[in-house]
């Protein structure tokens, strides 16, 4: 299989890196705004499968002539959202199969957005499902960690131990501590503040669809691994329109470890509106404040170095087992920075998100996974991409969670 990946930051790299040690990858050219890093991505591999391209992910224009040239079996995102559309739609005109780990961008209902749902994430890729499958080529959106192995768990969960869901709550949590920073996000910013700051994304069965307040519903929970109590508030996440297309489920929701400073930091940025994409005039130059942010804060691809601690992506699943009676697990895979910096150079959180789509396009390649059209992680078996999980370096575990509350 042949690939072009977008973007040479730190999940871009971090892929290409893992690819290196698969066979299944023929080719690689991994392609980023600025050269210098899509061949510093490829350079630290010392495999001839693997070179560096430029590109302009912001120009449709530029990526099909880039797809054109390069000529690969998939496209992977691995650039931030703002990006998705363009790529994405770079993929359908050229016929060519796309993947990636962040869904196209929701948009706020325009009278009530802390209760009524605008555009969701990913309603622009699923409204090209039938031109995706009219020219036969696959769209396989959302297959990072969280989204992408979280709701592979809740397909497990769905298929395998429970008889009915009546939550399935995604809890996002770390531990993680970067020497030197007050403040330095493992993720890009803007990835950061579309989750947080953006109005919550919940599902209920019968209700369907709906927003709540940004940090709502704040709570401890207790993440394994030596992990600890880490407070979780309601963020937006694609689990949230995804598992409820294809998991029936009483409630869907993902809640996010940020701890009470990082969530004071967020919301000092919201408030001095420094998270605005707008441009504003500063002494004649018109600049984003957020894009002023990003350029203050840390790359999250150096900080490894200066990371410790583990990550944990999971989902908690409460309902009735197969035989109808209480069941509650959390399914859950946890990284450890000093295994993923020692063993592959890249930090823990982008590494825990690089090789999911890598495992899935394996599957794809052995045909157990068959996409058609835009598909989400949870429209296939989960058992085949687990079993791959240990191939990849990393493994995946079910706790038992407290049952109280439940009624057959």
């Amino acid at each position: 299989m042949k690939a072009l990946v977008i973007g040479a930051g730190g999940v871009g790299s971090a892929i290409a890196n893992i690819a290196s040690r698969r066979t299944f990858i023929t080719e690689m050219v991994v392609a980023d705004r600025e050269l210098a890093r899509a061949e510093a991505a490829v350079n630290r591999l010392g495999d001839n499968r693997f070179t560096a391209a430029a590109v302009n992910a912001s120009s449709i224009e530029d990526l099909c002539a880039l797809i054109r040239l390069t000529g690969p079996d998939v496209v992977i995102n691995a650039v931030d959202p703002r990006f998705v559309m363009q790529i994405f739609e770079a993929c359908e005109i050229e016929g060519v199969n796309y993947v990636d780990m962040a869904m196209s961008l929701s948009k706020a209902h325009p009278v009530d957005p802390l209760t009524k749902v605008g555009l969701m994430l990913g309603d622009e890729q699923f409204a090209h499902d039938e031109a995706f499958i009219s020219k036969g080529i696959f769209a396989l959106v959302g297959i990072g960690v969280e989204p992408g192995l979280s709701d592979i768990f809740a397909r497990y969960a769905s298929d395998n131990l429970f008889s009915r869901i009546d939550s399935a709550i995604v809890y996002d949590g770390s531990n993680l501590v970067v020497e030197g920073y007050d403040f330095a996000p493992t993720f890009s910013i803007w990835t950061t503040i579309e989750e947080c700051l953006n109005p919550p994304l919940m599902w209920e069965r019968g209700r369907g669809w709906y927003t709540m307040e940004p940090f709502s519903e704040l709570e401890s929970f207790d993440f394994p691994d030596g992990i600890g109590s880490v407070e979780c508030v309601n963020v937006e996440h694609e689990e949230v329109a995804l598992v409820p297309r294809k998991i029936d489920a009483g409630k869907v929701a993902f809640k996010y470890g940020l701890g009470s400073h990082f969530i004071d930091i967020l919301k000092t940025i919201h408030t001095l509106g420094l998270d605005r994409t707008e441009p504003v005039a500063v002494q004649g130059v018109s600049v984003s404040p957020r894009q002023v942010l990003a350029a203050l804060l840390p790359d999250p691809a150096t900080l490894g170095s200066r990371m410790s601690g583990k990550t944990c992506a999971g989902i908690q699943v409460k309902g009735l087992d197969k035989s109808g009676n209480p069941k509650a697990v959390y399914l859950y895979n946890v990284v450890d920075n000093a295994f993923s910096m020692g063993e592959y150079g890249d930090q823990a959180v982008v590494w825990q998100t690089a090789i999911n789509p890598l495992i899935a396009l394996e599957l794809i390649d052995r045909g157990d996974w068959k996409p058609s059209g835009v598909n989400g992680p949870e429209w296939f078996p989960a058992e085949p991409f687990l079993a791959l999980l240990e191939a990849y370096g990393t493994s995946w575990h079910i706790r038992e969670e407290s049952t109280a509350g439940i009624k057959a």
